[in-house]
């Protein structure tokens, strides 16, 4: 694979970072907060005192907010140390850390990244330093209290580029698909644990019910590789489709990415949510948790959102079901996380790496589930978690969400060889680009703006030059 050049990525990403914010509207001013009250919007020592500030970029997803609001006892146990957050929606973050680690900037110290990253552009181009330095040094009881192989090692490995450890996961998360068991009730509907997607459709047909607020299924459709782009990569390679053959040819002109994209959108438009190109994540989560629909395809870290009667009005009729599979269970689901790396830029990274190793630590789960029940306590990481009777008995999914993170492969993403690693994201620096100009188009089939076909020629000749790009 050829190496992309640091400006060119650079340029790229910056660029399509821009497009993004324009079409989600204008963009809200950034939280810097920090836990005494006061703001600070640059990294640096505090004048005079003696004290490091550092800045730590997140999603503005619920377990960072927790994470913000808790920092207060980090700074305690390292009282010469002030954080500070920048909190956004996905797509807005995502375009802030890609301009601030390019540019090597250095305004934030610590960036909240997934996988792809680790695997592409981050590490290709040196913009996040490796960890293994800093997990050497610490001291016998550290490394102990750590216990770093108590990671989930498919998620583990996902953060480890050539033996070198990048980053560590805050939470880890697959695909599932939410479902109300009152509504499934009251229509005599039976999910399955292995729903298929012909399924889905038929029962977001049945429970579909506009006159009283209530969309037969939730999808993102909000544009951007992380976003729209999360779930359809997804139900492609689910249906048995891909980007690229082995000769790395484009594919979304192929039957199996037609058919899985002429599937979504119909889905989206006749039983989605109303105002679908504005629903992401966190969007779709309210929607869930209100009440407002009968099923929810998306991430398993919602889970203690939706099962906690403080944050959600229908805990008590959630169910959770595998992800659903069309022709092929690869794929149907992702393997994700939302890591913390340093920022190459940083003048504080031994600074960075104690608030790293304190906010992925088994301590800190501890700290969430006093303060917000075990619950709510970050998921997707640690084996020690499921098998803690504390979290067992708070959280009835835990089961489902372990098995579908552990039956992922990025290996084997569908159901024939391709030539990439893949989950909802592929592992190409360039996929950021390519994702994120994709979802725009598939945004644009959802407003009714394009054409399913038109879209997939558009796709497969930004898929082609992609290739291209690297040399392919």
């Amino acid at each position: 694979m050829k190496k992309l050049s640091k400006k060119s990525v650079y340029i790229s990403l910056v660029g399509i970072g821009a497009l993004v914010v324009t079409a989600c509207g204008s963009q809200p001013a950034t939280n810097t907060s920090n836990s005494s009250g006061g703001t600070n919007s640059t990294s640096g020592n505090n004048s005079g005192s003696g004290t490091v500030s550092l800045t730590v970029a997140t999603v503005n997803n619920p377990d960072m907010i927790q994470m913000e609001h808790l920092v207060s006892n980090f700074e305690k146990l390292n009282p010469n140390i002030k954080v500070n957050f920048v909190t956004l929606p996905e797509n807005q973050i995502r375009q802030k850390i890609t301009e601030d680690v390019a540019s090597g900037a250095g305004k934030f110290d610590l960036v909240m990244l997934g996988p792809n990253d680790v695997q592409g552009a981050y590490t290709l181009n040196h913009w996040i330093v490796p960890l293994n330095p800093y997990i050497n040094n610490m001291s016998a009881s550290e490394k102990q209290a750590y216990n770093l192989q108590d990671i989930i090692p498919s998620i583990r490995e996902s953060l480890t580029y050539k033996g070198q450890l990048y980053a560590l996961p805050f939470y880890g998360e697959s695909t599932v698909l939410y479902y109300r068991k009152d509504l499934f009730a009251q229509h005599h509907l039976t999910m399955p644990l292995h729903p298929t997607w012909s399924q889905v459709a038929q029962f977001a047909k049945q429970l579909n019910d506009p006159s009283k607020g209530i969309s037969g299924i939730i999808l993102r459709g909000q544009a951007g590789y992380g976003e729209n782009m999360g779930t359809i990569n997804n139900v492609i390679h689910t249906f048995g489709g891909s980007w690229y053959n082995m000769q790395w040819q484009p594919q979304f002109t192929s039957q199996p990415v037609k058919n899985a994209i002429t599937f979504y959108m119909n889905l989206l438009k006749s039983y989605g949510e109303p105002g679908a190109t504005g629903v992401g994540f966190t969007e779709g989560e309210s929607l869930m948790a209100n009440g407002k629909a009968a099923m929810w395809y998306d991430s398993t870290v919602a889970g203690g959102y939706l099962w906690d009667p403080s944050t959600s009005k229908v805990s008590n009729n959630i169910g959770m079901v595998y992800a659903p599979y069309a022709v092929t269970k690869n794929g149907d689901g992702w393997l994700w996380t939302w890591a913390l790396g340093i920022e190459a830029g940083s003048k504080h990274k031994a600074d960075a790496f104690k608030f790293l190793e304190w906010a992925t630590s088994p301590s800190y789960l501890k700290l969430v589930a006093q303060k917000y029940g075990w619950v709510n306590v970050p998921p997707g990481t640690r084996l020690s978690l499921y098998s803690n009777p504390n979290y067992l008995k708070a959280a009835p999914f835990a089961h489902t969400v372990l098995s579908q993170m552990e039956m992922m492969s990025v290996s084997h993403p569908t159901n024939h060889p391709v030539p990439y690693l893949a989950s909802s994201w592929l592992a190409l620096p360039n996929f950021d680009e390519m994702g994120t100009q994709i979802g725009q188009i598939m945004s644009a089939v959802e407003a009714g703006k394009e054409s399913v076909s038109q879209a997939l020629q558009q796709s497969n000749q930004i898929a082609a030059q992609g290739a291209k790009q690297l040399g392919h």
